[in-house]
């Protein structure tokens, strides 16, 4: 059900905004007219079909980013991002800086999913699921609770400051600073296990970085979402300014419909002959819940994150007077101009098969993963050294890391050259994500060689899971052959 709002509030609050002096008596109505484009925006709260869905959107995504530090997978977090052992923990996976290319393939599919999303329906990330989006939508919430309804924020703006005032503008603060400490704590809590923390915060023994890093955010935090919010979209986010160049006719946007809704009249206007007067009612509602300030009826803007506040705002004003809903709706240029939308078009079947691509190549990849990652290095300590049996030993020093979630044995076998052995240990233990070093020798006979490097492989099986298998290249050194 959407929101009903008594008509003659509409006009009240719109006046409110530029009434000087403010009045005192909270029944009294400033006159009428028009208000000016505000700096600071005064959102007013509206309910609706569509806000039911962003605000679902907005505590899921907060449940989750507050949520996950705190679940353990295990032994370890759920999600854990490890800088100092160098490991990445997602789920029951873990990655390693050498993995950094599915990183770099998971930004481009998000990309690209942001592309065709875009091209569909316009700015919808922005306007549910945007991280700041969400943090203004959840700072607002708060603003409408300790300070009141829009109309009373403007006229507590503009009186004498008062202990009314007083604790009300201190209890909105504190609770958007909370909100931004919370914020810090779990952003820091992805790279140390958030217990831990919590604690340490509590008995005053941070590491300084913690400290920096938790400080840092709550700032930035209070910031972006209480003071900065809009400008955040208008002025600093990228996209706001590249998106259009992905809109075409056939977009999905919040659109006012001119056809239908002009001439605007006055809700009050009587006698004027239905035929030459549109639906609008000029209530400046859609403006006054718009959390960039605009006015939808003015046309496509690039400050319109796509929220339909505007929407469920002039949804519940045409229920009010019995008028069909949808005056604002989410729609596109070829409907409003009479024609027939096309969904499939050249731009969206491009994006289409380039987000496939990359899912089954990255779906690929992970499936030809194998959990184990092997580093060699050759001893910088000596070349080579020769025996008295006329046998050469190169040493090498093996860093070896069991990706995977249980202990395997390994096996190690090197080939390449006739007669190429290894000395010492060819088989060990390594437990489930643990990283092993050790001390290679290989041994070839003197007479076998007939160049100072030959190219040479070291194999490591999982003796439990033969499927297990790493082959890594190197060179054995010796004396030329000649």
């Amino acid at each position: 059900m959407t929101q009903r709002i008594p008509l003659q509030d509409l006009t009240t609050e719109a006046a409110v905004e530029h009434h000087t002096p403010p009045s005192k008596s909270p029944n009294s109505r400033p006159p009428s007219s028009k208000p000016p484009k505000l700096g600071h925006i005064y959102v007013r709260e509206i309910s609706g079909f569509f806000q039911r869905i962003r605000r679902f959107s907005n505590w899921l995504l907060m449940a989750l980013y507050f949520g996950l530090p705190w679940i353990n997978w295990g032994d370890r977090p759920l999600v854990w991002f490890d800088l100092s052992a160098q490991e990445f923990h997602l789920f029951a996976a873990t990655f390693y800086p050498q993995d950094f290319i599915l990183l770099t393939w998971i930004l481009v599919l998000c990309a690209f999913g942001l592309f065709l999303i875009t091209v569909v329906a316009g700015r919808v990330w922005c306007g549910y699921s945007c991280p700041q989006s969400v943090w203004t939508f959840l700072f607002i919430w708060f603003e409408h609770r300790l300070e009141g309804p829009r109309h009373w924020r403007i006229r507590l703006d503009k009186a004498p400051r008062s202990l009314d005032t007083l604790w009300r503008k201190t209890a909105k603060h504190a609770a958007w600073l909370l909100i931004a400490l919370a914020t810090g704590i779990a952003f820091v809590g992805y790279f140390t296990p958030i217990r831990a923390l919590v604690v340490d915060m509590f008995t005053l023994d941070m590491h300084p970085l913690e400290l920096f890093w938790i400080g840092f955010f709550t700032l930035f935090t209070y910031l972006n979402a209480g003071w900065l919010r809009h400008q955040v979209c208008l002025h600093m986010c990228p996209y706001a300014r590249f998106q259009s160049a992905m809109f075409d006719a056939n977009t999905l946007i919040v659109s006012y419909d001119a056809a239908r809704g002009e001439p605007r009249r006055h809700h009050s206007q009587k006698g004027v002959e239905a035929t030459r007067i549109g639906d609008c009612i000029d209530c400046e509602l859609c403006v006054q819940v718009c959390p960039t300030g605009i006015d939808i009826r003015d046309g496509l803007q690039y400050e319109c994150i796509g929220c339909a506040a505007c929407i469920d705002a002039c949804d519940s004003v045409m229920a009010r007077i019995d008028k069909p809903l949808g005056l604002i709706r989410y729609t596109t240029e070829r409907v409003l101009e009479g024609k027939a939308t096309r969904f499939w078009r050249p731009q969206l079947l491009a994006y289409t098969a380039a987000l496939f691509s990359m899912v089954v190549l990255l779906v690929g990849f992970l499936n030809a993963r194998v959990p184990i990652d092997v580093e060699i290095a050759r001893d910088r300590q000596a070349l080579f050294e020769s025996t008295v049996e006329g046998r050469i030993i190169n040493y090498y020093n093996v860093t070896l890391r069991n990706q995977d979630g249980q202990t395997h044995h390994y096996a190690v076998s090197a080939s390449g050259l006739p007669g190429l052995r290894l000395q010492g240990v060819d088989t060990l233990e390594v437990a489930a994500f643990e990283t092993r070093s050790l001390r290679l020798a290989l041994t070839a006979d003197a007479d076998n060689l007939s160049q100072p490097s030959h190219p040479i492989e070291l194999r490591f099986i999982a003796l439990d899971n033969p499927s297990i298998t790493k082959v890594s290249e190197t060179r054995f050194l010796g004396p030329s052959g000649e």
